[in-house]
């Protein structure tokens, strides 16, 4: 059988993080959604299906792979499944009969036998999906389906204590100071073979597993408390990591981190707090940024979604910070701040904005088109370059859709902060 992965409508409620990766490429636990599907269905054929301009980079990440091609699925039984699915092991096979599982109004799965598929079969993914699911018999059931950004993060602690079992790996394999303790259980560690603990690190497994990958570094006076991930080659700076925090890869890490998704590449190596949040890829918070993610009067949090401000429900909600975003030295974030892609936020003299759009600047908590793409994208690719790594054609292309797709939000929101 083959599956195939599809992004639905719900996208753009999980802006900024998805405006420049499909949203089965966001990370929860060790893992992108992506792979979480992936680990249920090893050796498939697998196909995806996303949004136009996320095709290049994402076929070039991963070249050989069938991307928006109907025509693989003729023939086929077919399994469609919703990349916003946090999809726990066991959770959906191959077998069984044909039916749309559905989780309140949204699509979780089809599941189709090539008879059905070769009857309803349109080269346009749309109307294909849309013709299979008004025949399908469906059948409700309970998942974990990502809506929101902050569900990434409610989910994080548990899915974090599931990839640790599911990789079964346990103990110290790389160099781990004599000055270092573990408190707690032993067998809730994991620290990778080219791993290296320095002196007077504190690892806490009370609550939690704490999984150090690959080349990751984790400095003098640290302490980290599971559950957690420290991914493959991130420098964990003295800092004060809590549960529920996935760090990684590539990532530089000071101050004090809980409950929050780093995604890769993106560098917080100063003081300051980033709690219940995302932060993108290619993201810098500058010295003493700090994001509030508690209201005084312990309400739940509001967040820009859409254009409108959304109740999340929760009473803990930080920030979501797009890719390539810059935060100078001091910035103070609200609770449910949203910080778009490419944008440049420069402390004020009180909080900042609760949402700032992409590609733009923030200053004195005023809205500029500073200075235009084409300066921006140069500038990515020196901080990119600093890696060891080059920006792509393809990267370029999309996040020049990127910069188009948010240009009515942008216009619209810097004409109002000069009034």
């Amino acid at each position: 059988m083959r599956v195939c992965i599809f992004e639905d409508e719900g996208y753009e409620s999980l802006y900024p993080l998805s405006l420049t990766r499909p949203v089965f490429e966001l990370r929860c636990g060790q893992i992108t959604l992506r792979e979480r599907i992936l680990r249920s269905f090893p050796g498939e054929k697998i196909s995806y299906f996303m949004r136009d301009y996320l095709v290049p980079i994402f076929q070039k990440n991963k070249p050989g792979v069938s991307v928006n091609n109907t025509n693989v699925l003729k023939n086929e039984d077919t399994l469609f499944i919703n990349g916003r699915w946090l999809l726990g092991e066991g959770e959906l096979s191959q077998d069984g009969q044909e039916e749309a599982g559905v989780c309140g109004k949204d699509i979780l799965y089809l599941r189709v036998r090539a008879k059905r598929m070769k009857d309803c079969f349109s080269s346009d993914f749309t109307e294909l999906f849309t013709s299979l699911k008004q025949r399908l018999k469906k059948r409700q059931i309970k998942a974990g389906l990502i809506t929101y950004a902050w569900d990434l993060i409610e989910n994080n602690s548990r899915v974090l204590r599931e990839d640790f079992d599911f990789k079964n790996n346990k103990g110290i394999q790389g160099e781990f100071s004599s000055s270092a303790r573990i408190y707690g259980k032993e067998d809730n560690i994991f620290v990778a073979k080219s791993a290296k603990i320095q002196p007077l690190v504190l690892l806490d497994t009370e609550e939690g597993p704490i999984y150090i990958d690959e080349e990751a570094k984790v400095f003098a006076h640290s302490h980290i408390r599971g559950p957690s991930y420290i991914g493959k080659r991130s420098q964990i700076l003295g800092a004060k990591i809590g549960e529920g925090t996935s760090i990684g890869p590539a990532c530089r890490i000071g101050g004090e981190v809980e409950e929050s998704i780093i995604y890769g590449f993106s560098n917080k190596p100063h003081e300051g707090f980033l709690g219940h949040s995302y932060v993108g890829e290619w993201v810098n918070l500058g010295a003493l940024c700090t994001n509030s993610d508690l209201k005084n009067d312990y309400s739940s949090v509001q967040v820009h979604i859409k254009g409108k401000l959304q109740d999340s429900g929760l009473v803990k909600v930080g920030s979501f910070i797009g890719d390539h975003s810059k935060l100078g030295i001091g910035c103070l974030l609200n609770t449910g701040t949203v910080i778009g892609a490419s944008s440049n936020v420069v402390a004020a003299a009180g909080v900042l904005p609760k949402f700032v759009p992409s590609f733009t600047w923030c200053l004195n908590g005023k809205f500029y088109k500073g200075y235009g793409f084409e300066k921006t994208i140069n500038t990515a690719k020196m901080v990119i370059s600093r890696r060891g790594v080059t920006m792509s054609l393809e990267e370029v292309e999309m996040l020049k859709e990127v910069f188009k797709t948010t240009e009515k939000e942008r216009d619209r929101l810097i004409e109002r902060s000069r009034r």
